[in-house]
């Protein structure tokens, strides 16, 4: 029924905003901290950081699967001191999605901060300013771009999101089953006005998030020498 269909809707909404939330923190600090420091093996550990952009999602979730399973060591570590199972829940729909969508928001975060000039930076530390001070006063507010548009287009990823969600949550109505997975569920069941329904939701949605992202390019920010 198409009063169901919002619920798929709204799970969505919730694991996307989550995971967005994840890979903001997370994304964030990584790309600042691969974009200002040398060390070895950091095209290494950029490629590991970018590898679930071009993986295929359904190997990922196998990878989720024997790492959170019960008997993965996550998994087993989680279960036994905390009992806590990720495995189809939410939760565990939140962390595919953000693990997916996460190169999204660091190589937008990454490429906004390395176009930044480091004369404003070198400017505030000369006024004595802390480093502390400095990140959330200057390089974040002329970074903000950049970062806003990664997160954008990985909150549409993780609203987008299929195959790793669905080896790992399911799909559980009203639990598991998001807007991607309900509209799988609904083709494979017949139900066309359903599927049309939830096709036009997510098309408008994507569709917001892209024209937004793209007015907020990292071309956008300040870059070296303007």
């Amino acid at each position: 029924m198409i009063t169901d269909a919002w619920l798929p809707l709204f799970l969505t909404l919730k694991v996307a905003g989550l995971a967005t939330f994840i890979n903001i923190v997370l994304g964030v600090a990584l790309a600042f901290f691969f974009a200002r420091k040398n060390f070895i093996g950091k095209d290494f550990l950029d490629a590991v950081l970018t590898l679930p952009m071009v993986m295929p999602p359904t190997v990922l979730g196998y990878y989720l699967l024997v790492l959170l399973g019960r008997n993965g060591p996550i998994g087993r570590f989680l279960l036994e001191n905390f009992n806590i199972n990720l495995i189809f829940t939410w939760q565990g729909a939140v962390i595919a999605a953000a693990i997916v969508s996460f190169p999204l928001v660091f190589k937008g975060a990454r490429a906004a901060f390395e176009t930044i000039e480091v004369q404003y930076e070198q400017a505030a530390q000369v006024l004595s300013v802390s480093n502390t001070a400095i990140f959330f006063r200057v390089t974040l507010p002329l970074a903000w771009r950049g970062i806003l548009a990664g997160s954008l287009l990985a909150f549409a990823r993780s609203a987008g999101e299929f195959g790793a969600t669905l080896m790992v949550a399911g799909s559980i109505p009203g639990k598991t089953q998001t807007l991607s997975i309900a509209v799988y569920e609904a083709v494979q069941a017949g139900q066309d006005d359903v599927a049309n329904f939830l096709v036009l939701l997510t098309s408008i949605v994507c569709t917001l998030v892209l024209l937004v992202s793209g007015r907020l390019a990292p071309g956008r920010v300040v870059a070296r020498g303007s």
